[in-house]
């Protein structure tokens, strides 16, 4: 999830005025734009966002009474796997699940679902794109009677949140009944964040992923090119697929691809792709949180419908994800080949990069059908 599009895409508002205000270009909005103003006025929201955009928050709020009721849980831990767990829906990669998934290999065709990391690619906010630099070309040699060389490379920008990217526990907190922002079974941010790295939640903790994965193809039942920015999909649209798929519904330990076909504006228009995107809202996302899921995917660079069901609750699906959950996202994945071959069923696997504090993982997830 990108906390620059906060920022970049939602428009400031004056205090006071009417639904038909007139925006800082001298433009009355349409009903489908997103007012800044619209998701920062409550306290809850104020936090939320703030600790997306910013990277650096308070561990406690400055008052208690500065806060409203968090809408979607005021306490959500400890979880299922006890109050020390810092491995979430990581934990349903069982032996079981593991034999489950190999069996739905039938034709042994590997898809790579993750996109390369490289410039060019849409960004967000102040996030700093793939850079590699070589230091000499080559970097060393010779050596021996071969005359043997080598090159090296330095990696520079961001790693585990731009691209094709699996968000980590430590990813998104935030302001539970108590004041405090929270994470993953509870954890305060004093014991999550740290300058150098996460202290607790990093993706470090994470074992291999290989489970039963499942493409919800949605747009192959809406039609069209891609799903409009903004469209939520909902539970009849889950079901309607499901039933055109002749796919089993989501259970424990899966994981579940949503394609919408906003990913075909990848590098070719990165502005369009930023602006928003269609994807599930929260009364799904609450969902497959009840399925027991452990891993939601999508084409899209926050798997779930910006602005989503519900202005003043911005990202709920990370939330009820990732936050209360212990649920994780793969983000900017691409799906055409899958849906190509009508793959609705596979094996799917990702192994996160131990990156110890790492609040994601790059990588390349990929189905085995």
């Amino acid at each position: 999830m990108q906390p620059g599009w906060l920022k970049e895409y939602f428009k400031p508002q004056d205090d006071g005025v009417g639904e038909h205000a007139v925006d800082d270009r001298g433009e009355t909005p349409r009903c489908g734009d997103v007012s800044r103003r619209d998701f920062v006025t409550s306290g809850f929201v104020a936090g939320v966002a703030a600790g997306m955009a910013a990277g650096s928050v308070a561990g406690e709020v400055a008052t208690a009474e500065a806060q409203t009721a968090n809408p979607l849980a005021t306490r959500w831990w400890p979880g299922p796997w006890g109050a020390q767990d810092q491995r979430g829906a990581n934990n349903r990669m069982t032996p079981a699940k593991v034999m489950e998934a190999a069996s739905l290999i039938k034709t042994g065709k590997v898809y790579q679902l993750g996109r390369v990391l490289e410039k060019g690619i849409p960004l967000f906010g102040e996030r700093l794109g793939a850079h590699i630099v070589l230091p000499g070309t080559p970097t060393g040699g010779p050596f021996g009677k071969h005359n043997l060389y080598y090159h090296d490379e330095l990696f520079v920008g961001e790693i585990g949140q731009i691209g094709s990217q699996f968000d980590g526990l430590g990813h998104i907190g935030m302001v539970a009944g108590d004041g405090k922002i929270r994470y993953y079974n509870g954890l305060p941010q004093d014991e999550v964040g740290s300058a150098y790295g996460l202290k607790k939640l990093g993706i470090e903790h994470l074992k291999p992923f290989f489970t039963r994965g499942i493409l919800l193809d949605v747009l192959a039942v809406k039609g069209g090119d891609r799903l409009p920015i903004g469209y939520v999909i909902t539970m009849n649209d889950v079901r309607a697929t499901l039933q055109r798929q002749g796919t089993r519904e989501p259970g424990e330990g899966d994981a579940v691809l949503f394609r919408t076909g906003h990913g075909k504006l990848w590098k070719k228009d990165n502005t369009e792709f930023n602006k928003g995107c269609p994807g599930p809202g929260a009364t799904v996302g609450k969902w497959l949180a009840e399925r027991k899921v452990a891993v939601v995917g999508g084409d899209t660079w926050p798997v779930e419908a910006v602005p989503g069901e519900d202005n003043d609750i911005p990202f709920a699906c990370h939330a009820i994800w990732l936050t209360m959950n212990g649920i994780f996202i793969n983000e900017n994945l691409d799906l055409e080949e899958l849906a190509a071959d009508k793959a609705y069923e596979f094996a799917w696997s990702f192994n996160p990069v131990p990156i110890k504090g790492a609040t994601g993982s790059p990588g390349n997830s990929v189905a085995i059908a």
